[in-house]
């Protein structure tokens, strides 16, 4: 798998895919050609078996293509990586059936086979508080009626299922399951998606009036989402993290094509900025490499969080800042609409504003440093 390659393939289409606002078919066909869409799946289905460390390497080589590409790549790794990781004595542990685990590997194989997966986890007026989730579900006869609306769903329209959060419409209390939604009839893709940047994302709103069967109940357990996102957040933080340093790298190598093909590498402020936000992004690699390492080696472990929050927060703030500098260095010239540098702008300034936001992981890492519980405060 030659990763560079592809990454300049995305990269070829990026302001294309961006301009028009459409779903980068091309480029998931790539992906497809590549078995990335398998990544996380264990090779006895049919995939890579990836560690999250593995997963990194590959969403911040696609991020440098294609910031868009790689965020809906990302959501899919999302759902499948953490259906691949969770530990079955967890999962029993948790009060999961037998039946889930064939089900779950029915998940994974359709995935090493091409199908995509989207998340549909935020709301209006909501965000991605999975504690607030209007959408509701009930059981019914044979499994459960979900009914609600999501929004921010990248690739919505293109997904074969979607990861619903959704509250027990019966329960007094926060009792928020997930569910894997297949699309089609009751899954209904309303065209919002116009944003400031990340526009290729397609992340339209999505409204539910669906049944489905009991199998569609992630890990087979009601009320598991908040409890799986204290003790593996790094698929609900640290993952877009690796995404959004292929950003920025992408801005430090179009920006040193600007600037040299302008003259302007000559003048020692910029070149002060640029070695300046050379740093900043090797410094935000390390972090968000020493966190997947870490997952990798050791999830769940409390210092493993840790560097899971550091990396989402050193990844976000980093690829917004340099791609502020590093357009400024440029000039007026690379902000016409078009040009790398202008998207890419565009594109990194959402990093900060993704869940967990820049506020949100500095506030959790802040109070650990003074000693106190992070998750004594309700984060999702």
């Amino acid at each position: 798998m030659d990763l560079h390659a592809l990454a300049d393939r995305l990269s070829g289409r990026a302001s294309r895919y961006d301009a028009s606002g459409d779903f980068p078919e091309e480029d998931f066909a790539d992906l497809r050609d590549q078995g990335l869409l398998g990544l996380m799946v264990p090779p006895r289905l049919g995939g890579s078996g990836a560690t999250f460390a593995e997963y990194t390497d590959v969403a911040m080589r696609l991020g440098s293509g294609s910031g868009a590409t790689a965020l809906i790549f990302n959501m899919h790794a999302s759902v499948t990586g953490a259906l691949a990781h969770m530990p079955d004595e967890l999962v029993r542990q948790f009060g999961a059936p037998e039946s889930f685990f064939e089900s779950r590997d029915r998940v994974l194989a359709r995935a090493a086979e091409g199908a995509l997966y989207a998340v549909a986890m935020s709301e209006h007026g909501v965000g991605s508080r999975l504690s607030r989730v209007r959408t509701s579900y009930e059981r019914t006869g044979s499994g459960f009626r979900i009914t609600g609306g999501k929004t921010f769903v990248s690739g919505a329209g293109h997904a074969d299922a979607y990861l619903v959060a959704a509250r027990d419409s019966g329960s007094a209390e926060p009792k928020i399951s997930y569910f894997l939604v297949p699309a089609g009839p009751g899954v209904e893709v309303r065209p919002t998606w116009d944003s400031l940047g990340m526009r290729a994302t397609g992340s339209h709103d999505v409204d539910l009036d669906v049944e489905v069967d009991g199998d569609a109940l992630v890990g087979g357990i009601e009320g598991a989402a908040l409890l799986l996102a204290q003790v593996m957040p790094q698929w609900l933080v640290a993952s877009y993290a690796a995404v959004y340093v292929g950003v920025a790298q992408a801005v430090l190598r179009h920006g040193a094509e600007h600037l040299r093909e302008r003259g302007l590498q000559e003048l020692p402020l910029v070149r002060a900025r640029m070695g300046r936000a050379d740093v900043q992004v090797a410094a935000a690699e390390l972090v968000v490499r020493e966190a997947a390492r870490r997952v990798t080696d050791d999830p769940g472990n409390p210092e493993t969080n840790r560097w899971v929050w550091r990396a989402k927060l050193a990844a976000g703030d980093t690829a917004a800042a340099v791609a502020f500098s590093v357009l400024e260095a440029a000039g007026t010239s690379a902000t016409r609409r078009g040009h790398p540098l202008e998207r890419l702008y565009r594109d990194a300034r959402c990093g900060a504003l993704q869940p967990a936001t820049s506020d949100v992981c500095a506030d959790w890492l802040g109070a650990a440093a003074l000693g106190d519980n992070p998750d004594g405060v309700a984060r999702w």
